[in-house]
Protein backbone atom coordinates (compact mmCIF):
# COMPACT_ATOMS: atom_id res chain seq x y z
CA UNK A 1 0.00 0.00 0.00
CA UNK A 2 2.65 3.05 0.66
CA UNK A 3 4.55 1.77 -2.56
CA UNK A 4 1.27 2.23 -4.36
CA UNK A 5 1.03 5.32 -2.55
CA UNK A 6 4.60 7.01 -3.44
CA UNK A 7 3.86 5.90 -6.98
CA UNK A 8 0.80 7.98 -7.22
CA UNK A 9 1.92 10.75 -5.87
CA UNK A 10 5.35 10.77 -7.62
CA UNK A 11 3.48 11.25 -10.68
CA UNK A 12 2.55 14.46 -9.40
CA UNK A 13 5.86 16.20 -7.87
CA UNK A 14 8.17 15.38 -4.96
CA UNK A 15 7.38 12.62 -2.64
CA UNK A 16 9.45 12.35 0.66
CA UNK A 17 9.15 8.60 1.85
CA UNK A 18 10.17 7.34 5.03
CA UNK A 19 10.63 3.78 6.60
CA UNK A 20 11.24 4.22 9.99
CA UNK A 21 12.88 0.91 10.43
CA UNK A 22 14.73 1.48 7.70
CA UNK A 23 15.88 5.30 8.24
CA UNK A 24 16.69 3.80 11.79
CA UNK A 25 14.75 5.96 13.76
CA UNK A 26 15.01 5.67 17.63
CA UNK A 27 11.45 5.68 19.32
CA UNK A 28 12.41 6.92 22.40
CA UNK A 29 11.39 10.30 23.38
CA UNK A 30 14.88 11.64 25.34
CA UNK A 31 13.90 13.72 28.36
CA UNK A 32 15.08 17.09 27.09
CA UNK A 33 11.94 16.70 24.28
CA UNK A 34 9.58 15.66 27.17
CA UNK A 35 10.60 19.40 28.48
CA UNK A 36 9.99 21.15 24.95
CA UNK A 37 13.35 20.70 24.23
CA UNK A 38 14.98 20.83 20.61
CA UNK A 39 15.27 17.22 18.93
CA UNK A 40 17.96 15.04 20.58
CA UNK A 41 18.95 13.85 17.03
CA UNK A 42 19.49 14.97 13.39
CA UNK A 43 17.04 12.49 11.96
CA UNK A 44 14.20 13.50 14.05
CA UNK A 45 15.29 17.45 13.13
CA UNK A 46 14.91 16.43 9.71
CA UNK A 47 11.32 14.60 10.23
CA UNK A 48 10.13 17.59 12.25
CA UNK A 49 11.23 20.28 9.43
CA UNK A 50 10.13 17.75 7.11
CA UNK A 51 6.54 17.24 8.52
CA UNK A 52 6.04 21.92 8.28
CA UNK A 53 6.68 22.19 4.89
CA UNK A 54 4.49 19.45 3.73
CA UNK A 55 1.44 19.90 1.19
CA UNK A 56 -0.25 16.41 2.30
CA UNK A 57 0.69 13.76 4.91
CA UNK A 58 0.31 9.98 4.32
CA UNK A 59 0.51 6.86 6.90
CA UNK A 60 0.42 3.41 6.38
CA UNK A 61 0.60 0.93 9.26
CA UNK A 62 -1.62 -1.96 10.86
CA UNK A 63 -3.78 -2.17 13.80
CA UNK A 64 -1.64 -2.99 16.63
CA UNK A 65 -3.49 -4.00 19.49
CA UNK A 66 -6.00 -0.68 18.59
CA UNK A 67 -2.78 1.75 17.99
CA UNK A 68 0.40 2.53 15.77
CA UNK A 69 3.31 -0.02 15.96
CA UNK A 70 5.77 1.60 18.75
CA UNK A 71 8.01 2.76 16.35
CA UNK A 72 5.46 5.22 14.74
CA UNK A 73 3.91 6.07 18.30
CA UNK A 74 7.36 7.51 18.99
CA UNK A 75 7.56 8.92 15.66
CA UNK A 76 4.30 10.81 16.59
CA UNK A 77 5.54 11.39 20.01
CA UNK A 78 9.14 13.05 19.13
CA UNK A 79 8.13 14.73 15.62
CA UNK A 80 4.35 15.92 16.22
CA UNK A 81 5.88 18.45 19.03
CA UNK A 82 5.59 21.97 20.93
CA UNK A 83 6.87 24.11 18.67
CA UNK A 84 6.97 22.28 15.81
CA UNK A 85 3.60 21.03 15.43
CA UNK A 86 1.21 23.33 18.00
CA UNK A 87 1.44 25.95 20.39
CA UNK A 88 -0.17 27.68 22.68
CA UNK A 89 -1.00 31.25 22.81
CA UNK A 90 0.02 31.57 25.98
CA UNK A 91 3.50 30.45 25.04
CA UNK A 92 3.61 27.40 27.41
CA UNK A 93 0.85 24.71 27.82
CA UNK A 94 -1.48 25.85 30.77
CA UNK A 95 -4.25 23.43 30.02
CA UNK A 96 -5.45 25.20 27.16
CA UNK A 97 -6.64 24.33 23.71
CA UNK A 98 -3.56 24.57 21.69
CA UNK A 99 -3.14 26.28 17.85
CA UNK A 100 -1.77 23.97 15.58
CA UNK A 101 1.05 25.03 13.05
CA UNK A 102 1.00 22.35 10.23
CA UNK A 103 0.50 23.64 6.85
CA UNK A 104 -0.83 20.44 5.96
CA UNK A 105 -4.53 20.59 5.15
CA UNK A 106 -5.45 17.37 4.47
CA UNK A 107 -3.88 13.59 5.56
CA UNK A 108 -4.51 10.23 4.47
CA UNK A 109 -4.34 7.44 7.23
CA UNK A 110 -4.20 3.47 5.42
CA UNK A 111 -4.53 1.09 8.36
CA UNK A 112 -4.58 -2.95 7.94
CA UNK A 113 -7.10 -4.80 10.42
CA UNK A 114 -7.77 -8.12 11.57
CA UNK A 115 -10.95 -7.11 13.07
CA UNK A 116 -14.04 -6.35 11.39
CA UNK A 117 -15.45 -3.49 11.39
CA UNK A 118 -18.50 -4.05 13.38
CA UNK A 119 -16.28 -5.81 16.36
CA UNK A 120 -13.95 -2.78 15.62
CA UNK A 121 -16.38 -0.01 16.80
CA UNK A 122 -18.67 -1.84 19.30
CA UNK A 123 -16.10 -3.38 20.97
CA UNK A 124 -12.99 -1.26 20.86
CA UNK A 125 -14.69 2.17 19.77
CA UNK A 126 -12.40 2.33 17.06
CA UNK A 127 -8.89 4.18 18.81
CA UNK A 128 -6.87 4.15 16.08
CA UNK A 129 -9.19 6.77 14.68
CA UNK A 130 -9.29 8.59 17.79
CA UNK A 131 -5.71 8.97 17.70
CA UNK A 132 -4.94 9.62 14.38
CA UNK A 133 -7.73 12.54 14.06
CA UNK A 134 -8.91 13.78 17.54
CA UNK A 135 -5.92 13.15 19.49
CA UNK A 136 -2.84 13.80 16.96
CA UNK A 137 -3.68 15.74 13.46
CA UNK A 138 -6.38 18.28 13.96
CA UNK A 139 -4.78 19.19 17.28
CA UNK A 140 -2.15 20.16 15.13
CA UNK A 141 -4.27 22.17 12.76
CA UNK A 142 -4.68 19.55 10.03
CA UNK A 143 -8.29 20.32 8.31
CA UNK A 144 -9.34 16.98 6.48
CA UNK A 145 -8.25 13.50 7.77
CA UNK A 146 -9.15 10.71 5.64
CA UNK A 147 -8.55 7.25 7.07
CA UNK A 148 -9.58 3.85 5.20
CA UNK A 149 -8.88 0.58 7.11
CA UNK A 150 -8.32 -2.52 4.86
CA UNK A 151 -9.97 -5.53 7.00
CA UNK A 152 -9.69 -8.61 7.35
CA UNK A 153 -6.37 -9.06 6.08
CA UNK A 154 -6.15 -12.57 7.21
CA UNK A 155 -9.15 -14.01 5.45
CA UNK A 156 -8.53 -11.33 1.89
CA UNK A 157 -8.44 -13.27 -1.19
CA UNK A 158 -5.84 -11.88 -3.83
CA UNK A 159 -8.15 -10.28 -5.78
CA UNK A 160 -9.55 -8.56 -2.45
CA UNK A 161 -5.95 -7.03 -1.67
CA UNK A 162 -5.43 -6.16 -5.49
CA UNK A 163 -8.83 -3.78 -5.56
CA UNK A 164 -7.08 -2.57 -2.15
CA UNK A 165 -4.42 -1.41 -3.71
CA UNK A 166 -6.69 0.12 -6.67
CA UNK A 167 -8.37 2.04 -3.71
CA UNK A 168 -4.90 3.58 -1.93
CA UNK A 169 -4.40 4.77 -6.12
CA UNK A 170 -7.91 6.54 -6.10
CA UNK A 171 -7.39 8.20 -2.65
CA UNK A 172 -4.18 9.41 -3.68
CA UNK A 173 -4.83 10.77 -6.84
CA UNK A 174 -8.27 12.21 -5.03
CA UNK A 175 -6.37 14.13 -2.67
CA UNK A 176 -3.64 15.82 -5.22
CA UNK A 177 -6.75 16.79 -6.94
CA UNK A 178 -7.76 18.60 -3.83
CA UNK A 179 -4.32 19.90 -3.06
CA UNK A 180 -4.88 21.53 -7.04
CA UNK A 181 -8.07 23.17 -6.40
CA UNK A 182 -7.13 24.45 -3.51
CA UNK A 183 -4.64 26.62 -5.57
CA UNK A 184 -1.51 24.74 -3.76
CA UNK A 185 0.80 22.86 -5.37
CA UNK A 186 1.86 19.42 -5.11
CA UNK A 187 5.62 18.68 -3.27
Amino acid sequence: MAAEAVATFAEHGEVLVHDLYRDGFEPRITLAEVRGGPAGDPLTSRYREELARADLLVAVHPNWWGGPPAILKGWMDRVFTEGSAYAFEKGTDEGDAPVGLLAIRRALIFNTSNTTEEREQNVFGDPLERIWRDCLLTYCGVDEVERRVFRVVATSSPEQRIEWLREVRRMCRDAVSRIARAGMSFE
